[in-house]
C-alpha cells in the first residue's frame, strides 16, 4: 500500500480476492444442509435462495436447526413461537421445550472423550490440555462445589476472570445448574465491575489474585476485596490462585479458595431449563452510564452458534477454533460456542504481542482477531503466511470494526490465499455476527459476504423502506432466537425498547449504516449515530479512516463532525502518529489532499490535531459519541465513564475548545 496515502494506492472496494472451489462447496456443511432439507421437500440451490426461506419461512428454519443438530433436550410439541412479533413484545420461543447450553457443549464427553476440548496458551508461557473427558470431569466436581455454597437455578454467578480454563470450568458448572453467569476481564477497574454486578445481585463471586499482561503483573486482591465489599448479595467469594498459586483468601469476608471448594460429588448432571431461561448477563460497553445488563436464554444462544459456527464459519469436530478475546467482550462466549460444534478451542491470555506465532505453535484452523489487529500486522510490514507453518489455518475472522479493503487484501497477500476471509458485524446484543461470511461465495475486498442464515437484515432510507445498494439504517426486521430475552431490571421491558426499537416500531435497529449490494453482499460504515454529514452528504467513519490509516505515519485516528440538527459544524480529526513520526505540515497538506481526493471536498478536516492515543473502549471500539458529546461542552467525566475504556488517561486531550 502507498505510504502517502494517495487514493489510488488504496485496494478497490469490491475487488475479487478468493472463490470457492467445487470441492469447498460441496464439503461445506451448508451444502451438506441443503442436501438434508432437498430430502425433506425444501430445495435451495444457491446460498440467497437458501437465506430468503430462512427468513420467510422463520419457524421451518429454525425448527430445522434444531432437529438438523439433534439439540440435546426436549422439543416438546409446541410452536416454534407464541406471542408477539418481537421479544420486547411477550415472543417466547420454543415455549415448552427444555433445553441446557452445558449438556450441549459437553456432550462431546461421551461421544469422543479423548478428543482435545481445550488448548490454553498465555503470553508467559503456559500450556495446557483438556479432553473433554477430562473438561467435563472438572465441570462435575465445580458443579458440586457450586450447589454446596447454595447456588441453584437463577442464582447469579459473578466471574472476575481471565481467559483461563477456570473461567469456561465455572461458566459450564453455572450453567448445568440452571444459574446465570456473568464475567468482566480482571483488567477492569472495581467501580467499572461494581457497575455491572451490583444490577444482577450476584450469590458468589469467582475471581483471580491477579493476571499478566505485555511483560507485567497485576495483583488484583485488592480490587476483589472492594468488589466484594460492595456486593452485599454474595454469600462467598471464591478465589482463584493464578498469578500465585500460594494466594490465600485472606481479607475477604465470605473467601473460599478454588482448590478448597466443597466437591462431595462428582457425577455431571444438567438442570432442565426452559428454552428462554437465562444463560447469561452481557454489558453494553458502559462508556455512558450504566451498562445495559442484556439477558439472553440457554435455547436462543444453542440454536443461533450452531448454525454460525457450522454454516458459516465452517467449523466441526476437526478444527481448532481460536479468537483474541478476554471474558468482558461477548465474542469470549462466542469462541466458547465452539464446544457445542465439538471442535477445539484455544484460550489466550495475554497482551496480543505475537498471536500468528502462538496460532502456528497450536495447530489453529480457524483464526479470529479484531480488525485492528489484522490492519496493525499489515503496517508491521508482517508476512506471517511466509514467516511461520500457517498451512492449518483454513478460516480468518475479523470483527469489532469494519476491516477496510486494504485489510482483506493484505490477507491474502501475507497469509494465504487457500483459506476464507469472514468478515463479521453483529454484536453483544444478539452475541453473533448477523453479517458474514459463506464458504458457498466469492469473496471481494472490503464487502461482507452475505447476511446471516435467518438474520432478515435490511438498509432502512429516511422513511423506513428498505433500499438496496444505498446505504442506510441496519435493520432486522424479523425476530431471531439469541434477540435478548431481556434486560435486567427493566420492568415492563421500556429500557429493551427504547434501545433497538424507538425509530421503527416492530423492527430492530442496530445503529449501524450498511449498503446492501444487489448480489447480497454487505459493507458496513460505522455507527449511524455518529455519522459524518458535510452538507448534506452523509458518511460513515470507516470510509474516513480507511483513507487516513492508509498513511504509515498514523498509527490510529479519530473523526468527529460537531455538527448538530440544522447547523453545520467543525469536521476534527485527531491522529495517533506511529512510533518515530510527527504530525507536520508536510504530513498534514498530504491528509488533506488525500480526503479530498478519496472522499470530496466536504470531508477535508477543519481541524487536524496530534493526540498521544485515540480512545477505545475495553473491547477496541474507538470512543467516537462520547469524544463528540466532549466537544459539544459535556463534562469529560460525565461524557465517559472511565473505568469502561482501555486507555482513559489519552480523554484530557479531547476538550471542547477543539470545537470552538
Amino acid at each position: 500500500m502507498a505510504g502517502d496515502g494517495a487514493s489510488d494506492g488504496l485496494t478497490p472496494e469490491g475487488a475479487p480476492l478468493w472463490e470457492p472451489s467445487a470441492e469447498v462447496v460441496a464439503g461445506a456443511r451448508v451444502t451438506r444442509f441443503q442436501r438434508w432439507l432437498r430430502d425433506r421437500g425444501v430445495t435451495t440451490g444457491t446460498y440467497d435462495e437458501l437465506w430468503r426461506w430462512s427468513v420467510t419461512e422463520v419457524d421451518a428454519f429454525w425448527s430445522s436447526i434444531w432437529e438438523y443438530f439433534d439439540v440435546v433436550g426436549e422439543r416438546g410439541d409446541g410452536p416454534v413461537r407464541s406471542g408477539g412479533p418481537m421479544p420486547v413484545d411477550g415472543l417466547r420461543w420454543f415455549p415448552g421445550a427444555t433445553v441446557n447450553y452445558a449438556a450441549n457443549a459437553l456432550r462431546r464427553a461421551e461421544q469422543a472423550p479423548d478428543d482435545t476440548a481445550v488448548v490454553f496458551r498465555s503470553e508467559a508461557g503456559g500450556h495446557r490440555l483438556l479432553t473433554y473427558r477430562e473438561l467435563a470431569l472438572h465441570v462435575a466436581e465445580v458443579r458440586a462445589g457450586l450447589a454446596e455454597l447454595g447456588v441453584g437455578r437463577g442464582d447469579r454467578v459473578a466471574a472476575y476472570l481471565p481467559n483461563i480454563p477456570e473461567a469456561l470450568i465455572c461458566f459450564l458448572a453455572a450453567a448445568s445448574l440452571g444459574a446465570i453467569w456473568s464475567s468482566c476481564s480482571p483488567d477492569f477497574g472495581s467501580s467499572s465491575v461494581v457497575d455491572r454486578f451490583a444490577q444482577i445481585e450476584p450469590k458468589v463471586l469467582i475471581a483471580v489474585d491477579g493476571y499478566a499482561y505485555n511483560g507485567r503483573r497485576f495483583d488484583r486482591r485488592d480490587v476483589v476485596r472492594e468488589i466484594e465489599a460492595a456486593l452485599p448479595s454474595l454469600r462467598a467469594t471464591v478465589l482463584v490462585p493464578y498469578l500465585d498459586p500460594a494466594a490465600t483468601t485472606e481479607g475477604l469476608r465470605a473467601g473460599v479458595h478454588y482448590t478448597d471448594l466443597p466437591r462431595t460429588g462428582h457425577d455431571l448432571a444438567f438442570e432442565d431449563v426452559p428454552f428462554d431461561h437465562p444463560l447469561w448477563v452481557v454489558y453494553s460497553s458502559g462508556t455512558t452510564g450504566l451498562p445495559k445488563p442484556i439477558v439472553h436464554g440457554h435455547g436462543g444462544v444453542v440454536l443461533e452458534h450452531l448454525k454460525a459456527l457450522s454454516f458459516h464459519q465452517d467449523l466441526g469436530p476437526d478444527d481448532v477454533f481460536f479468537w483474541y478475546t478476554t471474558t468482558g467482550w461477548m465474542m469470549w462466549n462466542y469462541l466458547i460456542g465452539g464446544l457445542l460444534v465439538g471442535a477445539t478451542v484455544v484460550m489466550y491470555d495475554g497482551a496480543p504481542t505475537d498471536l500468528w506465532g502462538m496460532a502456528a505453535d497450536s495447530g489453529v484452523t480457524y483464526f479470529g482477531v479484531g480488525a485492528p489487529y489484522i490492519m496493525a500486522s499489515m503496517k508491521e510490514g508482517r508476512r506471517p503466511g511466509e514467516e511461520l507453518d500457517l498451512s492449518r489455518i483454513r478460516g480468518i475472522g475479523s470483527t469489532g470494526s469494519p476491516l477496510p479493503p486494504e485489510g482483506f487484501a493484505w490477507v491474502y497477500e501475507a497469509v494465504g490465499k487457500d483459506l476464507l476471509l469472514g468478515s463479521f458485524s453483529g454484536g453483544t446484543d444478539l452475541c453473533t455476527g448477523f453479517v458474514g461470511p459463506s464458504p458457498l461465495l466469492p469473496l471481494r475486498a472490503g464487502v461482507i459476504q452475505c447476511r446471516g442464515l435467518g438474520a432478515k437484515v435490511e438498509a432502512y432510507a429516511d422513511d423506513g423502506e428498505p433500499v438496496v445498494d444505498e446505504v442506510g439504517e441496519l435493520v432486522i426486521t424479523e425476530p431471531m432466537p439469541s434477540m435478548p430475552v431481556f434486560f435486567w431490571n427493566d420492568e415492563g421491558g421500556e429500557r429493551y425498547r427504547e434501545s433497538y426499537f424507538d425509530m421503527y416500531p416492530g423492527v430492530w435497529r442496530h445503529g449501524d449504516w450498511i449498503k446492501i449490494l444487489p448480489d447480497g453482499g454487505c459493507v458496513i460504515y460505522g455507527r449511524s449515530d455518529s455519522t459524518l454529514n458535510r452538507g448534506g452528504v452523509r458518511m460513515g467513519t470507516a470510509d474516513f479512516y480507511r483513507v487516513v490509516e492508509s498513511f504509515e505515519e498514523i498509527a490510529d485516528s479519530l473523526v468527529i463532525d460537531t455538527g448538530r440538527l440544522g447547523q453545520e459544524g467543525r469536521l476534527i480529526l485527531y491522529v495517533q502518529p506511529a512510533s518515530g513520526a510527527a504530525v507536520d505540515d508536510d504530513l498534514v497538506s498530504r491528509l488533506r489532499a488525500a480526503l479530498r481526493s478519496a472522499l470530496s471536498p466536504r470531508h477535508v478536516p477543519d481541524e487536524i490535531h496530534e493526540v498521544p492515543g485515540i480512545p477505545r473502549t475495553l473491547s477496541g471500539k474507538k470512543l467516537e459519541v462520547p469524544v463528540r458529546k466532549i466537544l459539544l461542552g459535556t463534562p469529560v467525566e460525565k461524557a465517559a465513564n472511565p473505568d469502561s475504556l482501555a486507555n482513559p488517561d489519552v480523554l484530557r486531550h479531547f476538550t471542547s475548545e477543539s470545537a470552538s
